[in-house]
């Protein structure tokens, strides 16, 4: 088995972001993309950096890149449930549109800019793992502009076992859903017909990390698990009608257990302030 989870924001990104591993950059974003759209190369706008974390430039942990035509991307794995995350996905879509320009730049120079949100919990209203949304006329359903384009990827609608894996994005969500039960030395067949879904698995596998990376992933390993852990107590007791409150129990079950707000608020959805406002 992997000895890291890729689910892990901190894995995710030094696997998917590191400019060495373009390639498998390359291949998950043309797994989703048409064919008379695939891209070729792409270049890293903020690159796995270990430094970057240290100094807190890295509190959001996604993948941020410009393809050879010129189009942008924004990548984010996401593993605790939030209630807005359309809002927050529009925003970063947003952030990443219009950072493109200074002012006094001409607006022709905004390029088409992707979102890709990648989600371990079910927020759209639709049965299939992968949806796509774009901007059209209500009542023609023509296209208005290409320029924007948001995928959700929801890795717990995806039921497939291997003998049914069809895609190459098939197989990328089945190495970000199994990777922990997958052999190295025996990788399944359907995995390995695409060469960077199983060089994915072997470098996961012999991933290095230093004592500090270590420590990162694994207080973010342990702020998932015990996220889930408490969650599933608190629906238990039924706070259900308080998802919210719920999700309050579960940030002052994390405090008293000694972990960070910064932790608290990736694994709940809950904002800083608001578990600050928790310890007083």
């Amino acid at each position: 088995m992997c000895r890291l989870n890729p689910k892990v924001d901190f894995a995710f990104k030094k696997l998917f972001a590191s400019p060495e591993n373009k390639d498998l950059l390359i291949s998950f974003i043309n797994s989703m993309l048409s064919e008379h759209e695939q891209i070729s190369d792409i270049q890293l706008k903020n690159p796995y950096n270990i430094a970057n974390y240290r100094k807190g430039k890295m509190t959001i942990l996604d993948i941020k890149a410009v393809d050879e035509k010129g189009v942008w991307y924004d990548i984010e794995m996401q593993l605790a449930e939030q209630s807005f995350y359309d809002k927050r996905a529009f925003y970063y879509w947003a952030k990443v549109y219009s950072d493109q320009i200074e002012s006094g730049d001409d607006f022709e120079t905004l390029r088409k800019t992707i979102a890709i949100n990648i989600l371990d919990f079910n927020y759209i209203d639709e049965e299939d793992f992968h949806n796509v949304y774009k901007v059209f006329n209500e009542k023609s359903k023509k296209e208005f502009s290409n320029i924007f384009e948001m995928h959700f990827i929801e890795l717990n609608k995806f039921k497939k076992d291997y003998k049914s894996l069809s895609s190459t994005l098939d197989r990328w969500v089945t190495f970000l859903n199994r990777a922990y039960e997958i052999d190295v030395n025996k990788i399944p067949e359907e995995l390995a017909l695409d060469k960077e879904v199983k060089r994915a698995i072997e470098k996961l596998d012999i991933m290095y990390l230093d004592s500090e990376e270590r420590e990162i992933y694994e207080n973010d390993l342990k702020a998932m698990r015990d996220y889930k852990a408490e969650l599933k107590t608190a629906e238990r007791k039924g706070r259900e009608e308080g998802r919210e409150e719920g999700k309050i129990e579960v940030a002052k079950s994390l405090l008293k257990m000694g972990l960070s707000i910064e932790q608290i608020a990736a694994g709940t959805g809950l904002t800083v302030e608001e578990i600050r406002k928790l310890r007083l």
